[in-house]
Protein backbone atom coordinates (compact mmCIF):
# COMPACT_ATOMS: atom_id res chain seq x y z
CA UNK A 1 0.00 0.00 0.00
CA UNK A 2 2.61 2.25 1.22
CA UNK A 3 4.87 1.48 -2.52
CA UNK A 4 1.60 2.29 -4.72
CA UNK A 5 1.10 5.77 -2.34
CA UNK A 6 4.85 6.61 -3.01
CA UNK A 7 3.97 5.83 -6.99
CA UNK A 8 0.81 7.90 -6.85
CA UNK A 9 2.48 10.69 -5.20
CA UNK A 10 5.53 10.38 -7.96
CA UNK A 11 3.39 10.10 -10.78
CA UNK A 12 0.91 13.23 -9.57
CA UNK A 13 4.34 15.19 -8.52
CA UNK A 14 5.90 14.29 -12.14
CA UNK A 15 2.34 15.67 -13.95
CA UNK A 16 3.15 18.93 -12.41
CA UNK A 17 6.33 19.71 -13.01
CA UNK A 18 5.83 18.45 -16.24
CA UNK A 19 2.63 20.65 -16.43
CA UNK A 20 4.62 23.74 -15.00
CA UNK A 21 7.49 23.34 -17.71
CA UNK A 22 5.87 22.23 -21.15
CA UNK A 23 2.57 24.50 -20.25
CA UNK A 24 4.00 27.10 -18.92
CA UNK A 25 8.19 27.87 -18.84
CA UNK A 26 8.52 26.65 -22.45
CA UNK A 27 5.57 28.27 -24.56
CA UNK A 28 6.72 31.52 -22.66
CA UNK A 29 10.29 30.90 -23.71
CA UNK A 30 9.28 30.49 -27.79
CA UNK A 31 6.56 33.20 -26.91
CA UNK A 32 9.52 35.47 -26.14
CA UNK A 33 12.25 34.74 -28.36
CA UNK A 34 9.94 35.34 -31.31
CA UNK A 35 8.97 38.53 -30.09
CA UNK A 36 12.37 39.56 -29.59
CA UNK A 37 14.06 38.01 -32.90
CA UNK A 38 11.28 37.47 -34.88
CA UNK A 39 8.62 39.74 -34.39
CA UNK A 40 7.15 40.68 -37.65
CA UNK A 41 6.81 37.15 -38.36
CA UNK A 42 5.68 36.07 -34.93
CA UNK A 43 3.10 38.13 -35.36
CA UNK A 44 1.70 37.38 -38.88
CA UNK A 45 3.89 39.47 -40.99
CA UNK A 46 1.42 42.16 -40.58
CA UNK A 47 1.62 45.21 -43.21
CA UNK A 48 0.78 48.26 -42.22
CA UNK A 49 0.28 51.45 -44.24
CA UNK A 50 1.73 54.74 -43.50
CA UNK A 51 -1.50 55.77 -41.32
CA UNK A 52 -0.81 52.91 -38.86
CA UNK A 53 -3.37 50.97 -40.02
CA UNK A 54 -2.98 47.01 -40.55
CA UNK A 55 -4.14 46.20 -44.23
CA UNK A 56 -3.31 42.34 -44.29
CA UNK A 57 -0.49 39.61 -44.44
CA UNK A 58 2.28 40.17 -46.64
CA UNK A 59 1.58 35.90 -46.91
CA UNK A 60 -2.12 36.39 -47.89
CA UNK A 61 -3.66 37.36 -51.03
CA UNK A 62 -6.41 39.89 -50.99
CA UNK A 63 -8.74 40.34 -54.21
CA UNK A 64 -8.11 43.72 -55.88
CA UNK A 65 -10.27 44.13 -58.45
CA UNK A 66 -9.86 47.72 -59.59
CA UNK A 67 -7.81 48.78 -62.71
CA UNK A 68 -5.59 51.31 -59.98
CA UNK A 69 -4.23 48.13 -58.45
CA UNK A 70 -2.23 45.44 -59.56
CA UNK A 71 -4.13 42.46 -59.21
CA UNK A 72 -2.82 39.15 -57.95
CA UNK A 73 -3.39 35.40 -58.80
CA UNK A 74 -7.51 34.03 -59.44
CA UNK A 75 -8.39 32.19 -55.77
CA UNK A 76 -10.01 28.59 -55.87
CA UNK A 77 -9.76 29.44 -51.62
CA UNK A 78 -13.52 29.21 -50.74
CA UNK A 79 -15.00 32.15 -52.11
CA UNK A 80 -12.07 33.33 -53.45
CA UNK A 81 -9.01 34.37 -51.00
CA UNK A 82 -10.60 32.79 -48.17
CA UNK A 83 -7.67 31.93 -45.11
CA UNK A 84 -9.91 29.35 -43.99
CA UNK A 85 -10.47 27.45 -46.55
CA UNK A 86 -6.86 27.39 -48.44
CA UNK A 87 -7.33 25.10 -51.60
CA UNK A 88 -6.82 24.96 -55.32
CA UNK A 89 -9.15 23.89 -58.05
CA UNK A 90 -8.22 20.59 -58.40
CA UNK A 91 -8.56 19.88 -61.69
CA UNK A 92 -6.45 17.99 -63.67
CA UNK A 93 -4.62 18.55 -67.33
CA UNK A 94 -7.38 17.08 -68.93
CA UNK A 95 -10.29 18.86 -67.30
CA UNK A 96 -12.67 20.68 -70.03
CA UNK A 97 -13.67 23.34 -67.07
CA UNK A 98 -10.06 23.99 -66.41
CA UNK A 99 -9.50 24.54 -69.95
CA UNK A 100 -12.46 27.16 -70.78
CA UNK A 101 -11.69 28.82 -67.66
CA UNK A 102 -8.06 29.15 -68.61
CA UNK A 103 -9.25 30.48 -72.11
CA UNK A 104 -11.60 32.72 -70.69
CA UNK A 105 -8.92 34.17 -67.59
CA UNK A 106 -6.60 34.90 -70.87
CA UNK A 107 -9.01 36.84 -72.78
CA UNK A 108 -9.96 38.74 -69.77
CA UNK A 109 -6.55 39.75 -69.07
CA UNK A 110 -5.77 40.69 -72.65
CA UNK A 111 -8.33 43.18 -72.86
CA UNK A 112 -7.77 44.67 -69.52
CA UNK A 113 -4.50 45.34 -70.20
CA UNK A 114 -4.47 46.45 -73.61
CA UNK A 115 -2.95 43.51 -74.92
CA UNK A 116 -2.70 42.19 -78.66
CA UNK A 117 -5.13 38.93 -79.20
CA UNK A 118 -2.40 36.67 -79.83
CA UNK A 119 -0.16 38.43 -77.30
CA UNK A 120 1.87 35.86 -74.24
CA UNK A 121 0.02 35.77 -71.57
CA UNK A 122 2.27 34.67 -67.86
CA UNK A 123 0.72 31.12 -66.98
CA UNK A 124 0.42 32.70 -63.45
CA UNK A 125 -2.30 35.29 -64.69
CA UNK A 126 -4.55 32.87 -65.13
CA UNK A 127 -4.16 29.95 -62.97
CA UNK A 128 -4.72 30.12 -59.38
CA UNK A 129 -1.95 28.68 -57.00
CA UNK A 130 -2.19 25.58 -55.17
CA UNK A 131 -2.97 27.53 -51.99
CA UNK A 132 -5.26 30.00 -53.25
CA UNK A 133 -3.06 32.52 -51.07
CA UNK A 134 0.32 32.95 -52.92
CA UNK A 135 0.35 37.08 -52.09
CA UNK A 136 3.10 37.19 -55.04
CA UNK A 137 2.76 37.78 -59.12
CA UNK A 138 5.82 36.96 -61.62
CA UNK A 139 8.20 39.73 -61.98
CA UNK A 140 6.43 39.59 -66.14
CA UNK A 141 3.16 39.56 -65.15
CA UNK A 142 3.92 42.52 -62.94
CA UNK A 143 5.38 44.37 -66.05
CA UNK A 144 2.36 43.98 -67.91
CA UNK A 145 -0.02 45.45 -65.46
CA UNK A 146 2.32 48.52 -64.96
CA UNK A 147 0.68 50.42 -67.85
CA UNK A 148 -2.41 49.79 -66.91
CA UNK A 149 -2.02 50.60 -63.30
CA UNK A 150 -0.21 54.23 -64.12
CA UNK A 151 -2.65 54.98 -66.64
CA UNK A 152 -5.61 54.77 -64.05
CA UNK A 153 -3.79 56.54 -61.22
CA UNK A 154 -2.39 59.01 -64.02
CA UNK A 155 1.11 58.17 -62.69
CA UNK A 156 4.39 58.24 -64.41
CA UNK A 157 5.19 54.55 -66.01
CA UNK A 158 8.57 54.83 -64.63
CA UNK A 159 7.27 55.69 -61.08
CA UNK A 160 5.31 52.34 -60.72
CA UNK A 161 8.21 50.74 -62.43
CA UNK A 162 10.22 51.97 -59.55
CA UNK A 163 7.62 50.76 -57.01
CA UNK A 164 7.19 47.53 -58.83
CA UNK A 165 11.30 47.00 -58.52
CA UNK A 166 11.02 48.14 -54.64
CA UNK A 167 8.78 45.51 -54.02
CA UNK A 168 10.05 42.93 -55.74
CA UNK A 169 11.36 39.73 -53.72
CA UNK A 170 14.59 38.44 -55.53
CA UNK A 171 15.61 35.06 -55.03
CA UNK A 172 16.50 32.89 -51.96
CA UNK A 173 20.23 33.75 -51.66
CA UNK A 174 19.88 34.30 -55.21
CA UNK A 175 19.59 31.17 -56.49
CA UNK A 176 16.70 29.67 -54.88
CA UNK A 177 12.71 29.72 -56.43
CA UNK A 178 11.86 33.23 -58.95
CA UNK A 179 11.82 36.62 -58.12
CA UNK A 180 8.00 37.44 -57.44
CA UNK A 181 6.20 40.78 -56.42
CA UNK A 182 4.46 41.02 -53.30
CA UNK A 183 0.56 41.82 -54.67
CA UNK A 184 -0.02 44.16 -51.27
CA UNK A 185 3.02 45.52 -50.50
CA UNK A 186 3.01 46.86 -53.52
CA UNK A 187 -0.55 48.61 -53.79
CA UNK A 188 0.06 49.70 -50.56
CA UNK A 189 3.27 51.52 -52.01
CA UNK A 190 1.12 52.71 -55.00
CA UNK A 191 -1.72 54.51 -52.92
CA UNK A 192 1.14 56.46 -50.44
CA UNK A 193 2.82 57.54 -54.09
CA UNK A 194 -0.93 58.28 -55.17
CA UNK A 195 -1.03 60.20 -52.13
CA UNK A 196 2.13 62.00 -51.98
CA UNK A 197 3.57 62.22 -55.96
CA UNK A 198 2.02 65.15 -58.63
CA UNK A 199 0.17 63.29 -61.02
CA UNK A 200 0.62 63.64 -64.77
CA UNK A 201 2.08 59.68 -66.29
CA UNK A 202 3.28 58.36 -69.11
Amino acid sequence: MKTLLLELKTSLLLTLVFAVLLCGAYPLVIWAGGQAFFSAKANGSLVVDKDGTVRGSALLAQNFSSDKYFQPRASAAGTGYDATSSGGTNFGPTSQKLNDSIKAAVAAYRTSNGLAADAEVPADAVTSSASGLDPHISVANAQIQAARVAKARDLALDRVQALLEANTEKRELGIFGESGVNVLRLNIALDNASATQPTGGK
